[in-house]
């Protein structure tokens, strides 16, 4: 992750109920991720190949070999089917070079594209619950699975 990376991320724009998702939506989000210190920590930019443009973005907190996840990707590449290649080349990522073994991530609820994703990619539900974020209370999903190697 760069300044530029974190800029790009900042202004990206998602359609509709998705726009959720904004990095500006929540401004403590968006202090989070314009702050240099987690750069190459625990923000992480993905790159689409060839071109080496910005495709994604990948946030990580490690709690021993547990990592909790968060992922987005561009905007003008939501919903063409990238989406559970994308999530395994971020776990891969996390294992590979932070050494994860099991994964959590949380989910919007309302947000039944990324959660059919992270079902194919072996995630499964553990809670529901409500956060404060946007603004008000949101429904979240909280899902996890175990080794990137492991059977789904």
């Amino acid at each position: 992750m760069t300044a530029a990376d974190a800029a790009a991320v900042a202004a990206w724009r998602y359609p509709g109920d998705y726009s959720f998702y904004d990095a500006d939506a929540d401004t403590g989000d968006l202090a989070e991720l314009l702050n240099p210190a987690g750069w190459g920590h625990r923000y992480f930019a993905a790159d689409e190949e060839p071109r080496h443009e910005l495709a994604g973005l990948l946030v990580v907190k490690l709690s021993g070999r547990v990592a909790e996840i968060g992922l987005g990707l561009r905007p003008d590449l939501t919903g063409l089917g990238l989406g559970e290649s994308f999530v395994g080349a971020c776990l891969r990522f996390a294992a590979v070079t932070l050494g994860a073994e099991s994964y959590t991530l949380a989910v919007a609820a309302f947000n039944q594209r990324a959660i059919t994703v992270y079902e194919r990619a072996g995630f499964r539900e553990v809670e529901r619950y409500e956060h404060f974020t946007v603004g008000r209370l949101h429904p979240f999903v909280r899902m996890a699975r175990g080794p990137v190697d492991s059977p789904h």
